[in-house]
């Protein structure tokens, strides 16, 4: 079973991440095939937009917290230059993108989300950011995307206070650009995607390169701060709080 559904819909390139069992979370494999896919797309001058979802009535549940390396610096500077390198592919890419997203969104997945320039969200879907309950900070691009959508008040509430954000507060603070029925949220990120690519292709490019900028520098700084609470006693203590599924203890340390 392939991590990743390749399909076209005309001009429209579909990315489905299709590992239901694990609610799509997005393993170093997972990325890897993002970067696979999306290099190639950016050479494909057949390829007007690109949509991302995910399999199963799930977008995505967010990195895999198992295979997170909590004891090595080094290591987590490598994880990021790879998950960076997926995060770049998507926002500095000159085509328009729109993610479809149906059931959760979290952490990682909010991340992969609004790095699209179009959120299709179904009625029943809700974004998390936890990454505090695991003794992390937002990663995958969100200090820089989540403040430019919701402003930074709320997106430091949600990121410090680690609650769910249903579709209807998602479309109210600006989080989703369009909710729609469960079950069609493809249907109609498909819609957005076909306006999208009647546009012209170097105006478009253009305008998202300067809505990117800031990007590097967010993620250069995202990249050494999260290895470094790789290390940590307290992100030692929430992963295991995680799998025990049990408030976590920390410590500060």
């Amino acid at each position: 079973m392939s991590l990743l559904t390749v399909t076209r819909q005309g001009a429209t390139l579909v990315l489905e991440m299709n590992e239901p069992a694990r609610r799509n979370a997005l393993s170093m494999a997972m990325r890897a095939r993002f970067i696979e896919e999306l290099e190639v797309a950016e050479k494909d001058k057949s390829v007007r937009a690109v949509v991302i979802t995910g399999a199963g009535g799930q977008f995505c549940s967010g990195g895999d917290i198992s295979g997170m390396d909590s004891s090595d610096f080094a290591a987590g500077r490598e994880r990021f230059r790879i998950t960076h390198a997926m995060v770049k592919a998507i926002i500095e890419s000159g085509k328009p993108f729109v993610s479809a997203v149906e059931g959760w969104a979290a952490g990682a997945g909010v991340g992969l989300a609004i790095a699209c320039d179009c959120v299709v969200a179904a009625e029943g879907a809700k974004f998390l950011t936890p990454f505090v309950r695991v003794g992390l900070a937002p990663d995958f691009g969100l200090m820089h995307t989540l403040p430019r959508r919701v402003g930074e008040g709320r997106a430091r509430n949600m990121f410090f206070s680690a609650e769910p954000v249903d579709a209807v507060e998602a479309l109210r603070i600006g989080l989703i650009d369009h909710v729609a029925p469960n079950g069609t949220a493809l249907e109609k990120a498909l819609e957005r995607a076909t306006k999208f690519a009647e546009g012209a292709p170097e105006a478009i490019a253009m305008t998202r390169s300067i809505l990117a900028r800031g990007l590097a520098d967010a993620l250069e700084w995202e990249r050494t701060a999260q290895a470094a609470l790789f290390t940590t006693a307290d992100h030692a203590e929430g992963k295991l709080a995680f799998a025990q599924k049990r408030k976590p203890a920390f410590k500060g340390a």
